[in-house]
C-alpha cells in the first residue's frame, strides 16, 4: 500500500461537479493498493497515519499527529500512485490491486480509520475525481507500507 500524504487547511474531492467528501484542516491521503498487499499493510498504514507527526506544534514545524491536533482526513483511493516509472515514458501499473481486491482493502483501510474516532471522508472507489486542496506548508509524504519493518 502506497499513499502520498499532504498537510492541508483543506480540501474536497467531487464527483460530476459534485462533492463528495470534503475536510478543513488535516490530511488528504492519495492511496493505491497494490498486488501484494493484505491486512497488515491495512493495519500499518492505518497506524501510521494516524501517528505521523507532520503537523506544527508551536515553533516546531513536525512535532504533532493528527490525532493530537483533530483533525480530518480525505482519504481518495489512487491506483496511479502505484505507477512504475523507471522504464520508458508511459507509467505502468502492473504493481497495482486489481478493481476488486483495491476496493476490499481501500474499504478496510477507511473502517481502520474511522475505528480511531477521527473524522473520514473518502472518494468514489474507481471514479472519475476532482481533488482540490490547499497544502499546508506544504508538506507532503510518501509512505510505502512495502518498507515496514514489523508487519
Amino acid at each position: 500500500m502506497i499513499a502520498v500524504v499532504q498537510r492541508v487547511t483543506s480540501a474536497q474531492v467531487s464527483v460530476d461537479g459534485e462533492a463528495v467528501g470534503k475536510i478543513g484542516a488535516g490530511l488528504v491521503v492519495l492511496v493505491a493498493i497494490t498486488r501484494s498487499d493484505g491486512e497488515s499493510d491495512v493495519n500499518w498504514m492505518a497506524r501510521k497515519l494516524v501517528g505521523l507527526r507532520i503537523f506544527r506544534n508551536g515553533d516546531k514545524h513536525f512535532d504533532s499527529s493528527i490525532e493530537q491536533t483533530s483533525g480530518s482526513l480525505l482519504v481518495i483511493s489512487n491506483f496511479t500512485v502505484a505507477a512504475a516509472t523507471r522504464q520508458g515514458r508511459r507509467p505502468g501499473f502492473d504493481a497495482a490491486a486489481d478493481p476488486q481486491t483495491g476496493k476490499k482493502w481501500f474499504n478496510e483501510l477507511i473502517v481502520a480509520l474511522r475505528a480511531t474516532g477521527l473524522r473520514v471522508e473518502t472518494g468514489q472507489f474507481g471514479a472519475d475525481m476532482q481533488v482540490e486542496l490547499i497544502n499546508d506548508g506544504p508538506a507532503t509524504v510518501l509512505l510505502d507500507s512495502g518498507q515496514m519493518f514489523n508487519p
